[in-house]
């Protein structure tokens, strides 16, 4: 019950302001539309401090607005990248544990994949079970590094925009035939020793 979808990494930043004031437009005003519909949860993952205060504020009021809706969870990854994903948890963690009046080594003997869980950006939701790349890449370009490392992938050609129902039902197929498995429930977190 639980969708995310990457609208923007911070990778997106080394392109020229002209292009990313396009972007983030687009971004802010598919925020708008997906919140209007009252149909999911929105929730926004990533490091928004490196949005402009505009976007920030609107997705702010986007995830207020949405927080009583009774669809899935519908996580938009903005300003989001794997690695600055796990540095600042790392960072959240051991922020956390100085709060704490811990020392060094406390916080050092302490550390565990848990623990860093715990101060992702999607801390609290499951693993996904499958993560679609679209455009015909075959790389993860730094998306849930983390969170994906159990998770099936699956590749298409169509670029996202032109991405069809009868495409995601396509990765399921896949997936499944390849794993020789029937697909796990949506948004269950698989036990461990299911994977």
């Amino acid at each position: 019950n639980v969708v995310t979808l990457w609208l923007l990494s911070t990778d997106n930043f080394n392109r020229t302001q002209d292009e990313l004031d396009q972007l983030l437009k687009i971004i802010g005003e598919a925020a708008d539309q997906l919140a209007s519909t009252h149909r999911w949860q929105i929730k926004v993952v990533g490091a928004l401090d490196v949005l402009p205060t505009w976007l920030q504020e609107k997705l702010k009021t986007v995830e207020k607005n949405t927080v009583e809706s009774k669809g899935i969870q519908l996580n938009l990854a903005i300003g989001y990248g794997g690695r600055r994903e796990i540095v600042d948890a790392v960072r959240n963690y051991i922020r956390t544990g100085i709060g704490a009046g811990k020392s060094a080594d406390a916080i050092a003997d302490e550390i565990s994949s848990d623990e860093i869980g715990k101060h992702l950006y999607t801390a609290g939701l499951p693993d996904p079970d499958l993560v679609i790349r679209t455009s015909g890449e075959q790389r993860l370009s730094g998306f849930l590094l983390w969170q994906s490392a159990h998770s099936e992938f699956y590749f298409c050609e169509a670029y996202w925009p032109d991405f069809r129902r009868v495409d995601f039902l396509r990765s399921c197929r896949c997936t499944c035939r390849t794993r020789g498995r029937r697909p796990v429930a949506a948004g269950r977190p698989r036990s461990r020793d299911a994977r």
